[in-house]
């Protein structure tokens, strides 16, 4: 008699929890299993590090403050040195807009304030995975009539081709990627120049370049500035601030 495979229930993910408090990680885990998810854990930063980037997880759960490398320290690494861009769900006790702000600048997709309710972390992990599974190898970005080849590098509005240095291109794929949300002027750096960005100038001048490029006379404009916060990329009929 043949065996027969044990099916995983729709929406079946697999998650990697990096959390030093015991407790509260035993608490996720058991919620998690038992609505029919795989879990892995990690209780310290270097060992979340480790799993996060020879794994294959559907999302990852990540404490900011941890032992041995800190939440803020091992996402940017995740994305930075990994290449890895699993969507990371931070978890902090620390709620202010300047801890969110860093959380969403070191390459976090979603931020989760201690205490919190277990329906709505797993809500949360369920949304940003159908995001990830929407985009999962998406070679070709789109905005509008906006395109570019992630294979070839072009850059394409309507017939015309666009040829862009290399920072400006780099800002174009972050904000593509991240659209139609708003990309914060630090994640902006960050991501072009890691922790050695130069002068407050220099990205205001490759904005203005790539919005030149992008957004000639004449057309509806795609690029947006956000004062006070960064930059995004809509479609002319997008809702926009």
């Amino acid at each position: 008699m043949e065996a027969i495979q044990a099916m995983e229930p729709p929406g079946a993910l697999k998650v990697l929890v990096v959390e030093d408090n015991a407790d509260l990680a035993a608490n996720i885990v058991d919620y998690l299993e038992e609505h029919g998810h795989t879990v892995d854990t990690a209780q310290n930063g270097l060992t979340g590090l480790h799993l996060a980037s020879t794994g294959s997880f559907d999302v990852i759960i990540l404490d900011l403050m941890l032992p041995g490398m800190d939440g803020l320290t091992l996402c940017r690494t995740l994305r930075d040195k990994a290449g890895s861009w699993t969507p990371v769900l931070m978890l902090t006790a620390r709620g202010t807009l300047e801890d969110k702000i860093a959380g969403f600048s070191g390459g976090a997709d979603d931020y989760l304030v201690k205490p919190f309710e277990l329906k709505e972390l797993e809500l949360r992990l369920q949304a940003l995975a159908r995001r990830a599974r929407g985009t999962a190898g998406l070679r070709e970005l789109r905005v509008g009539d906006l395109e570019f080849s992630l294979d070839t590098l072009r850059v394409k509005r309507g017939t015309r081709t666009i040829e862009l240095p290399a920072v400006p291109l780099k800002i174009l794929e972050l904000l593509m990627k991240r659209s139609p949300n708003v990309v914060w002027r630090r994640e902006i750096e960050e991501t072009v120049w890691g922790d050695s960005p130069p002068d407050s100038d220099a990205l205001r001048v490759h904005i203005h370049t790539l919005r030149s490029a992008i957004d000639p006379p004449g057309v509806p404009a795609l690029l947006r500035t956000i004062r006070g916060v960064g930059y995004q990329l809509v479609e002319p009929d997008g809702d926009a601030a």
